[in-house]
């Protein structure tokens, strides 16, 4: 098999967390070894991924935006998307992010209501 990874990777044991579904989706996983641009996760079933993934990697507090580059029985390959372009965020700020979007939406819908009512 021929090497198309960019820079070398470093063995590693971290826990992670594989979001999808606009982030309402997690699995929890284990990364096997990571670099700054991908790393390679262990969990029970990675074919229920779809292409596109954010990896949450508690120890770093950080998430990356990933591709699934391959994937076997327990294991895939991850590329990340523009990491330095975009600085990660992590989850739970995701979590809040959707939370005051909806809670503005409501909020912008009642204002138009009362609007309409004078």
């Amino acid at each position: 098999m021929i090497e198309q990874r960019q820079t070398l990777r470093s063995r590693v044991i971290y826990s992670g967390v594989v979001a999808f579904n606009e982030r309402r989706s997690t699995i929890e996983c284990i990364v096997r070894n990571f670099s700054d641009d991908g790393a390679k996760i262990e969990f029970e079933n990675p074919a229920l991924l779809p292409e596109e993934i954010d990896l949450f990697i508690p120890k770093k507090n950080r998430t990356f935006r990933a591709k699934m580059v391959w994937a076997n029985a327990d294991q895939a390959g991850l590329t990340f998307r523009s990491v330095s372009r975009n600085e990660p965020i992590g989850l739970d700020m995701a979590r809040r992010l959707r939370r005051c979007e909806s809670e503005r939406r409501e909020l912008q819908g009642r204002i138009a209501q009362l609007l309409s009512e004078h």
